[in-house]
């Protein structure tokens, strides 16, 4: 039995806006309500607030190799995609570079608190070797001790190999096991084409297929500006209703980004059960504007956050995007509280996962935690030591992370990797 005792906090955040004090006790890897055992580790949490550990509900970890690139900025969607696109075949997309690429947006990930994240992967090269490269995210993800969905994602691949792909990658990560999680929870698997602009009802429906046999779930984009013009360009209709048919609508499905979606849409949503993903660090400066947040959470809908690529948005810290999403939520509606809006980077992400044993601190749930340090000038006059994480301090770094039971960072620094290494690495493989 392994066992770990946080001790002290200024305060715990539970679940559903619940704070508490005292400590928090984990054996084996998942949070207890049992007195902690006289031989468990303990940590000093004077001074910290501590939170489940955030989950990225949205990221293409491949983007983290290609940030800031001249030519990607303040350009339409119709430019973005073929700039990056050239410098993905430029750069060569292979296992070594989806491992190198994956293993620096994870440890980004971890350091500012992040201890799941959802790959959302949407390059393939033809005839690549994509379980290789599939296994080489899950083995960076292993060896920094951070939690991975990866996504086996879809951008204008042939319908029939990408669904080859997502079977054999399913079979070869995952093993046939429920829900497309592994046996310790450290892995997930799910498929998703990039959104109805890119991917044509064949790609849906047989993704679909393979998530049905493999009891995966499914993602995807929808209602960016060039996913509405495309659709009705093309089919003469709006993304939501082409989903819709194309059976995209569905309790097991997550849809990303939604900035330009209508009452009527909303509801819609709501009474198919599906989940929705936030992207503000990617939507506000691509120009697609703010989704109606408040809307779909009175709709019931289950609100999750995501960082988007590093092709769009150049950082992996979400809580960064948390107190963006919480400043830009006024602009559409009623100004998000910070209790909803972390609520969303934690548990709202997980639900999108079907994963409810995380983003929670309650008995039963994972060990995955954050200890945030609020002790310091630049929280000096808080009153709400919680609201204060992302109203104060832009940029905060977790002191501590804890990812299933095991300290994964440590007084801010990676246990697991050598950031200078991981770092260098990435920049010699894409030879900048």
């Amino acid at each position: 039995m392994t066992a770990l005792v946080i001790r002290d906090a200024v305060a715990v955040v539970e679940a559903e806006g619940r704070i508490r004090t005292g400590d928090v006790v984990c054996i084996d890897g998942m949070v207890v309500d049992t007195p902690a055992p006289a031989d468990a580790t303990v940590i000093d949490a004077s001074g910290c607030v501590v939170t489940p550990g955030l989950v990225n509900a949205h990221h293409h970890l491949l983007q983290t190799a290609f940030r800031t690139l001249p030519g990607t900025r303040g350009i339409p969607m119709r430019e973005w995609l073929p700039a990056m696109a050239a410098a993905y075949a430029e750069a060569g997309v292979d296992p070594g570079l989806t491992g190198i690429a994956a293993r620096a947006g994870l440890a980004e990930a971890l350091l500012s608190g992040v201890t799941t994240v959802a790959d959302h992967h949407l390059t393939w090269p033809s005839g690549a070797d994509t379980v290789g490269m599939a296994r080489a995210a899950a083995e960076a993800a292993a060896d920094l001790g951070a939690r991975l969905a990866f996504v086996r994602g879809a951008a204008r691949d042939d319908p029939q190999e990408a669904a080859l792909s997502a079977e054999a990658i399913a079979a070869a990560l995952v093993d046939g096991r429920p829900g497309g999680v592994s046996a310790d929870g450290m892995l997930q698997v799910a498929v998703g084409p990039a959104g109805v602009h890119s991917d044509p009802r064949e790609t849906f429906a047989l993704l679909g297929e393979v998530a049905e046999r493999r009891g995966l779930r499914r993602r995807t984009q929808a209602n960016e500006v060039v996913d509405v013009e495309i659709a009705q360009q093309k089919y003469g209709r709006r993304p939501l209703d082409l989903l819709e048919d194309w059976g995209w609508l569905a309790p097991d499905v997550t849809l990303a980004h939604l900035c330009a979606v209508t009452d009527d849409e909303i509801a819609r949503l709501a009474a198919a059960g599906v989940t929705a993903t936030h992207a503000p660090g990617c939507d506000v400066p691509m120009g697609w504007g703010v989704a109606p947040v408040a809307k779909l959470r009175d709709a019931g809908i289950p609100v999750g956050l995501g960082t988007s690529g590093g092709g769009s948005n150049d950082a992996g810290h979400l809580l960064a995007d948390a107190r963006l999403a919480m400043q830009v939520s006024a602009l559409v509606g009623p100004q998000l509280a910070a209790s909803t809006v972390l609520a969303m980077a934690t548990e709202g992400s997980a639900a999108g996962l079907g994963r409810s044993e995380l983003g929670r601190l309650t008995p039963g749930s994972a060990a995955d935690l954050c200890l945030w340090d609020v002790a310091g000038v630049a929280d000096a006059g808080v009153a709400d030591r919680v609201a204060g994480l992302l109203w104060a301090s832009p940029g905060r770094r977790p002191r501590e992370v804890v990812v299933a039971g095991r300290v994964v960072v440590e007084n801010g620094t990676l246990t697991s990797g050598d950031e200078a290494e991981i770092t260098a690495r990435l920049f010699e493989r894409v030879g900048r």
